[in-house]
């Protein structure tokens, strides 16, 4: 990466501190190709699924759930009567620990949103509440163009797809993105500048 271009924000951080610098950073931005591959295909093919047998989440998560209880029920019954060893299975529960972690990630995130829906209700943030209103209309203009399976499966294949494709080409994206903000700051002072100079003439 060049340094001598102006950075987006004047940021100072990588693309991948900025998503964390942990495993969810390396795989969207395909340091770990056989997940990140796996992860694309996975999302392509339940897709089509969904699309081509008209299934929903709710039905293909019974399905496969059913399969694999079905399978390891019957592999059960006959390692038993065979004499064969059972399915290499763990106990199935959650810690403690996990469930503390969980809960404890959970209530700082109500508790933030909560928080900005208190701000936005006390009238304390204006621009808080233009944010919040621009992000619903958008997300209530993209839910009405596709259902929320595609939402979704769009969705993931464009996290997987952006950061690296952003982290690749930086240099130039920041670039231009910076010089057509230049330009357009450019523009909008000669047209705040531009009536000045009549009204002078008049006076």
């Amino acid at each position: 990466m060049g340094s001598s271009l102006e950075k987006l924000f004047n940021r100072e951080r990588t693309v991948h501190e900025l998503l964390g610098g942990g495993i969810v950073a390396n795989v969207m931005l395909w340091r770990k190709k056989n997940v990140s591959v796996g992860i694309v295909t996975v999302t392509i093919g339940s897709w089509m699924v969904f699309e081509t047998f008209s299934y929903t989440i709710l039905t293909l998560l019974s399905s496969v759930v059913l399969l694999l209880l079905s399978i390891l029920f019957l592999w059960s019954k006959s390692a038993s009567i065979l004499n064969r060893p059972s399915p290499p299975l763990t106990e199935f529960q959650v810690s403690e620990e996990m469930a503390k972690e969980a809960s404890k990630l959970l209530r700082i995130h109500v508790n933030k949103l909560l928080q900005v829906s208190y701000d936005i209700a006390m009238g304390r943030d204006a621009e808080l509440f233009i944010r919040v209103a621009v992000y619903l209309f958008l997300i209530a203009f993209i839910g009405s163009l596709m259902d929320f399976q595609t939402l979704g499966h769009t969705g993931v294949l464009v996290v997987m797809a952006v950061p690296a494709f952003y982290e690749r080409y930086e240099d130039c994206i920041d670039g231009s993105i910076v010089l057509i903000y230049n330009k357009a700051k450019e523009l909008y002072l000669r047209f705040k500048m531009w009536p000045y100079p009549e009204h002078k003439r008049l006076s």
